[in-house]
């Protein structure tokens, strides 16, 4: 019998080698993956569906829906005018700090920014100190190990985080290469396709780094989905001084500054095809395979209300004139945020460097001004804005800024697990002991500075602290 063993486990290791020769897709380590063997060799089912799926999928989901388990204790010691203020924040697990939200602020959060640890490529866990649950122990494909223990992770706090949002409000999720197809794909499927609002392209470093191979990475993205897209609250971007630059007044228009565009389009309609006398006597049609944008009659109109420009001689080609009182006060985002307008990496880590009196605290924080500009862009009065992923506490000092700058009262909440720092670093050697420590600190500070700035006193610049705690267990009988 030990030798028949012997030989029939010999037989199968050879038989496994020959599938791993022929289909090595279908192998994953020492296991045949039949459902992919079953596709390589021409079975498809039937019915095939488009669906984004990975080992541990079905557990995020169960883990999504399971209740709350802890209950927020209120640290007042650790509180800023725990009396007054309407900030929160909450040191613990940000997946259970999520469902404890749902009962006070379900459909309430008007903007979500969260920056996540990213994939660096490693089997990923997330260092959860309520559950110590490791999100890729049951992953068996090894191609799909290290994917499925970031994803496993994200999906239920994203699920949670659907239901926290306002209908009117969205959700912003800074993100590199590695997971952000991925991540499209999953909340294509919780937020919906159809309220895709943008990806935008972050310019976090200006200076190339030579010792990459192939090509130095110089952005990260930032994903951003609506509640309901039909409802978004978005206010767009104030209009700077270079966009109001291009406007000027060579001809002194009573209506003020303005430019010009171009009066032709494409392709031509035989109704706007005619041509035009310029006032110097020169006649001008449109190019060919364009007409005017408007009839011959409401050229006639714009003509006499002083809408077109002819060049200073008053013989050039036609154009348009659009005052700088009649567009709006408000400009339209593009998808790349360069750096000189929304700061990077090396800028952020010195404002908070700064902050702490020469300490870097944290390595790889988010520049206030980027997170300000997403706060801008879909907040006012007193919405509310969560960060579940907090870290040094930016979006805080963020929404601190803006409410500075146009007088708005929105309120924040900040979820930071208290993460342990390395007893080798600079923030430890200053005295800090969690992440928690830092952020808190630098919202203490941050708000300080701009009371201190802006002489705004009336800025709400404190923040009740909550932690998660167990809930006790109740005595029997």
């Amino acid at each position: 019998m030990a030798n028949g063993g012997r030989r029939a486990k010999r037989a199968a290791s050879a038989r496994l080698e020959l599938v791993k020769e022929l289909f090595p897709e279908a192998v994953a380590g020492e296991a045949i993956d039949w459902e992919r063997l079953k596709k390589a060799l021409g079975c498809q089912e039937e019915d095939e569906v488009y669906e984004f799926t990975w080992p541990g999928k079905a557990e995020s989901k169960r883990l999504a829906e399971m209740p709350a388990t802890g209950v927020l204790r209120p640290d007042r010691a650790a509180s800023e005018r725990w009396e007054t203020t309407n900030n929160w924040y909450i040191e613990g697990d940000n997946l259970e700090a999520l469902k404890q939200l749902r009962a006070s602020h379900e459909g309430s959060v008007q903007m979500i920014y969260i920056d996540p640890p990213y994939n660096t490529g490693k089997a990923f866990t997330y260092k959860d100190n309520w559950r110590k649950r490791k999100y890729a122990s049951r992953v068996e494909q090894e191609e799909a190990r290290v994917h499925a223990g970031w994803l496993n992770m994200m999906y239920p706090r994203l699920w949670l985080a659907k239901a926290l949002l306002a209908e009117t409000g969205a959700i912003f999720i800074s993100i590199d290469d590695t997971e952000q197809a991925n991540l499209k794909k999953m909340c294509d499927e919780i937020f919906g396709e159809r309220n895709f609002v943008a990806t935008f392209i972050w310019q976090r470093a200006f200076s190339p780094v030579n010792m990459n191979k192939f090509a130095s990475r110089n952005h990260d993205f930032i994903l951003c989905y609506a509640k309901n897209i039909d409802r978004l609250a978005w206010y767009g971007l104030p209009r700077d001084s270079v966009a109001n630059g291009r406007y000027a007044n060579p001809d002194n228009d009573p209506r003020g500054p303005w430019m010009s565009g171009d009066l032709s389009v494409g392709p031509p309609i035989p109704e706007k095809v005619y041509d035009i006398v310029t006032p110097g006597g020169r006649v001008v049609s449109p190019p060919s395979g364009y007409c005017w944008r408007v009839t011959k009659e409401r050229f006639a109109e714009l003509m006499a209300d002083n809408r077109i420009w002819f060049g200073k001689d008053g013989n050039g080609v036609p154009r348009l004139k659009r005052f700088l009182r009649e567009v709006k006060s408000t400009m339209t985002p593009l998808t790349l945020w360069t750096h000189d307008e929304v700061s990077h990496s090396q800028e952020a880590k010195k404002e908070l460097k700064e902050l702490f009196d020469g300490v870097a605290v944290m390595d790889y924080p988010k520049p206030v001004k980027l997170i300000q500009r997403m706060v801008a862009l879909t907040t006012k009065d007193d919405d509310i804005i969560l960060d579940f992923f907090s870290g040094s506490a930016t979006t805080a000092h963020a929404v601190m800024q803006q409410n500075a700058e146009d007088g708005g009262r929105r309120s924040f909440i900040m979820v930071q697990l208290p993460e342990r720092l390395v007893k080798t670093s600079a923030a430890y050697r200053a005295g800090f002991r969690t992440i928690g420590d830092i952020g808190r600190e630098r919202i203490r500070r941050a708000g300080e500075k701009l009371v201190r700035e802006t002489g705004k006193t009336e800025l709400d610049i404190g923040f009740k602290v909550f932690q998660i705690e167990r809930k006790s267990k109740q005595p029997a009988g």
